[in-house]
């Protein structure tokens, strides 16, 4: 970075800057002194233009001369149209500060230039009547005129003074309080910050249990040795104290409560914190997002007729049971809503990877890694009554063990990144889920929203399914004319 001498030199030249202003009002410099000129506060003529770097130019005055340097910045600096790097002042010139930037108008006046930019008297004229009429000499020196100016520019000097005293402690007064109060904010959001902190760290210290429990069931299914048993025990133990513990811990000294949110905002905290994602790392504009999407199920009947179609066909407690079976939370039932309307009988459009059919969409080849037989029609967008992709209760495991399977692995126990990985896209979303850490503190949903490349479709799927979850806590609230349909059947599933 450039620096430069700040002291005035005596016997040179005045350089004059000037620079339009809103309002055709014009700024005006003068220096003697070598000086700045850039975007920055630092500058000593700031400019404030986008093709103005922070520390431009400078000017100079060497070898009797006043130079122009370029500080190397981004968009150059032009002299009566030409880029210099550097370059002698002609005495009258235009420098652009920038392709496209400011244009300020520079001229060199005599040493003796002493007329300020405004007009006003010359410094050595006013600092002679100043010590004419002001000064603190004897009365006695001064003629009677004199006198009396002088008199009275001490009565009103003395009680400028007095208000001058008055203003300065009422500023100190304020400017105290106001430093009391950042001083408590700061406090308040350092705290805040590490109250957060610790939350997260508890939260994600039980995603991790919770990963490792899962991989360790399978091993402890097998085996008949108690000492297995017994530690398999103590990790559940431990991991339900975690979840008391960071419930508590949210409550208390975060504030995420019935008592303290809004319905609608406690309803989405929970919603979050049902499908295993941190509620207290929720990104900033995340509730207002999901606010949209839950517009968008009222302003449509949609959601009041799939609901009808699965309680009228026998779906929820089917859908309930499995997932719970599955260790899933079964707000999941809300993927088969946006999948295919709760439709059994429904088949997508061909694509490279197949034809998706059944309430659960499952291409051909994910269906048979999950059990699930393909009929005669498999390669045609019709329903086929040999295709157990149709069949709700066999589809139902396959798509649980499937939901369990992202969330063990893939997912890193983060039910909305599950739902990302399940979206039919998933030779897209995969291998960007497979870059991110695995590690459920960086590898989770709020991480993956900060993916610029998400696609469109799986971020309006993620939505969609959580702001249906969300509705589906308390539908009266929403303006629908039903209770939760889950309600009850979880009560079932959990007591069986």
């Amino acid at each position: 970075m450039w620096t430069q001498e700040w002291e005035p030199q005596r016997g040179v030249p005045v350089i004059e800057i000037k620079s339009g202003g809103t309002g055709g009002r014009t700024k005006t410099w003068r220096f003697t002194r070598n000086f700045s000129v850039g975007r920055s506060e630092e500058s000593d003529v700031q400019l404030d233009d986008r093709c103005v770097s922070g520390h431009h130019a400078c000017i100079r005055w060497q070898e009797g001369q006043w130079w122009i340097d370029d500080n190397g910045s981004k968009n150059g600096t032009y002299l009566d149209g030409q880029k210099v790097s550097r370059a002698v002042l002609p005495h009258v010139c235009k420098v652009q500060v920038g392709h496209n930037g400011p244009i300020v108008n520079l001229e060199i006046l005599p040493p003796d230039a002493t007329l300020s930019p405004t007009g006003e008297p010359a410094k050595g004229e006013v600092t002679m009547l100043a010590d004419h009429y002001f000064s603190n000499r004897s009365p006695e020196t001064m003629g009677d005129r004199t006198r009396l100016i002088h008199h009275a520019f001490q009565r009103v000097e003395k009680k400028h003074k007095k208000r001058y005293w008055i203003i300065i402690a009422i500023v100190g007064i304020v400017l105290l309080a106001t430093a009391t109060a950042l001083f408590i904010q700061s406090q308040r959001v350092t705290r805040l910050e590490k109250m957060h902190a610790m939350a997260e760290e508890i939260f994600y210290s039980m995603k991790t249990l919770e990963l490792q429990m899962a991989r360790f069931q399978s091993i402890v299914a097998k085996s008949m040795d108690p000492k297995l048993r017994q530690e398999f025990a103590d990790k559940q133990r431990q991991y339900r104290g975690l979840q008391e513990r960071y419930s508590e811990f949210a409550r208390e000294q975060l504030g995420i409560s019935q008592e303290k949110l809004t319905r609608e905002e406690w309803l989405i905290y929970k919603v979050a914190r049902l499908f295993g994602e941190c509620d207290v790392n929720m990104p900033p504009d995340f509730v207002q997002k999901v606010r949209e999407y839950i517009k968008a199920w009222q302003s449509s009947s949609r959601y009041r007729n799939d609901i009808a179609r699965a309680t009228e066909l026998g779906y929820v407690p089917i859908i309930v049971q499995t997932m719970v079976k599955h260790d899933m939370p079964p707000q999941f039932f809300y993927v088969a809503m946006q999948e295919s309307n709760f439709k059994s009988e429904a088949c997508g459009p061909k694509t490279w990877a197949g034809i998706a059919k059944g309430m659960w969409q499952f291409m051909p080849e994910r269906g048979r890694e999950y059990g699930l037989r393909t009929g005669g029609l498999v390669e045609y967008s019709r329903p086929d009554r040999f295709d157990e992709r149709h069949d709700v209760k066999k589809s139902t495991t396959a798509a649980a063990k499937y939901l369990r399977d992202l969330y063990e692995t893939e997912a890193q126990a983060s039910g909305l990144l599950v739902m990302a990985c399940y979206n039919w896209n998933q030779n897209i979303i995969l291998p960007i889920v497979r870059k991110m850490p695995e590690d459920p503190r960086q590898r989770n949903f709020w991480s993956f929203l900060k993916i610029k490349k998400i696609p469109e479709e799986t971020y309006n799927y993620v939505f969609m399914i959580f702001s249906a979850a969300v509705i589906g806590e308390d539908p009266r609230y929403f303006g629908f004319n039903f209770d939760n349909p889950l309600a009850s059947e979880v009560i079932d599933a959990a007591g069986g």
